[in-house]
């Protein structure tokens, strides 16, 4: 007996209804050949009350459109014609790393000079004023590495032997030492001259590095002016002092730091304090970097035939402590500069290479007196090279250390 259903079996697969106006997916025709209306692969949704699926959009994920007319960036100023179209990646990855190339050119020009020489120092004795930190540790640190016995005259003790420490540690030199040295003070000159002479056998190398800018208008503990006592007069005393030393080891040599502001400014021998004329913290400073070139060029003179042979430089412009007053005179200034100053300011290490310069490099007696900047000789301002004005300076600075005048 034959039971007749319209539905399927229990359990049996069903079949689906094919639709006639359904055909198959034609990849020549593209996706336009799919009709409107699939049919439906599960034709009893509705008996089990299932939802209906929607239609998804079966077109192709865009991509992104590949360039094939010509390109639409604009040429630069010069450039013949359009950029073709395999140049345009070019251009733009020219166009971001050009600026960074440029800064980096920059960079290195403003580093300066370098010093090529690879002179050795062993058993040379060497002084070096501010040294315990900017140039002054990076030139100790210098001295260090090429062998040499090197004294940081420090004002901070502290400091000056963290200094001395880190230099020993990365140059393998234990012959680093660290003496007491204020320079403002002519007492604290002449104790640390006399501790050299008593202890020293040699001396070869006097760098007479330290140095205030553009500090208000304060008096050392002997009456003088901060910025030419601690830049000039006290430089000029120990100099002197430690002359004997340098003389018996000869050849010797004796390097003073100046700066390219000594261009402009005016030394009056007759009131190097301000006593009579406004006090300009950039006056004074310029005044104390001048009469670094003219006791350089003075000095020179009167060592010829000596085998003492005296130099000065201007080091560059240098990120170090020595602009502390003048970020807390102009904050806003200070602020401004922060960043800049980070690649348009040489590092301590690139300032100090002219001073190694001028200390190592050989033949340099016949240039004596003469003024160096990027590890080159350069010309000094017309008032750098006044004979008179020098003679005065000295004479003038022995009155005020109580030194005789040869």
């Amino acid at each position: 007996m034959f039971i007749c259903s319209s539905g399927p079996r229990l359990g049996a697969r069903p079949t689906p209804l094919r639709d006639p106006g359904a055909h198959n997916f034609n990849p020549g025709a593209g996706w336009s050949s799919l009709p409107e209306q699939l049919p439906d692969p599960f034709p009893y949704r509705a008996e089990l009350d299932l939802p209906v699926p929607q239609r998804r959009n079966c077109a192709p994920t865009p991509t992104k459109k590949e360039h094939r007319g010509p390109s639409r960036l604009k040429p630069p100023l010069g450039f013949p014609g359009p950029i073709p179209a395999p140049c345009s990646r070019v251009w733009k990855d020219w166009s971001v790393c050009a600026p960074a190339l440029c800064v980096c050119v920059l960079r290195r020009w403003i580093s300066g000079g370098r010093c090529r020489c690879s002179l050795r120092l062993d058993g040379k004795t060497a002084v070096v004023t501010g040294a315990n930190g900017g140039i002054g540790k990076e030139t100790s640190r210098e001295f260090a590495k090429r062998g040499a016995r090197v004294i940081m005259a420090c004002r901070d003790i502290i400091r000056g032997e963290a200094a001395a420490q880190e230099i020993r540690s990365s140059t393998g030199n234990g012959d680093v030492e660290v003496k007491h040295l204020d320079l403002s003070s002519l007492l604290s000159v002449r104790s640390f001259c006399e501790e050299v002479l008593r202890t020293e056998e040699s001396l070869h190398l006097l760098v007479n590095n330290a140095g205030v800018m553009m500090c208000p208008k304060w008096l050392t503990e002997d009456g003088f002016e901060m910025q030419i006592a601690v830049n000039h007069l006290g430089h000029f005393l120990l100099t002197n002092q430690l002359l004997p030393l340098l003389r018996s080891s000869a050849p010797s040599r004796i390097i003073n730091v100046s700066s390219i502001a000594h261009k402009g400014g005016e030394v009056d021998v007759d009131d190097l304090f301000f006593s009579r004329r406004s006090y300009s913290p950039l006056k004074s400073y310029r005044q104390s970097k001048l009469a670094n070139v003219l006791f350089t060029r003075e000095l020179s003179r009167r060592e010829r035939g000596s085998g003492v042979s005296c130099f000065c430089l201007h080091p560059g412009v240098i990120r170090t402590e020595l602009g502390r007053h003048v970020e807390s005179s102009f904050p806003l200034l200070a602020l401004l500069l922060s960043f800049p100053a980070l690649l348009f300011m040489k590092t301590p290490h690139e300032g100090s290479q002219t001073t190694v310069y001028c200390a190592v490099t050989p033949g340099l007696e016949s240039k004596s007196g003469k003024y160096f900047s990027d590890c080159a000789e350069k010309e000094t301002a017309a008032e750098g090279r006044d004979d008179e004005t020098a003679l005065k300076l000295w004479n003038e600075s022995c009155r005020l250390v109580g030194l005789d005048q040869d």
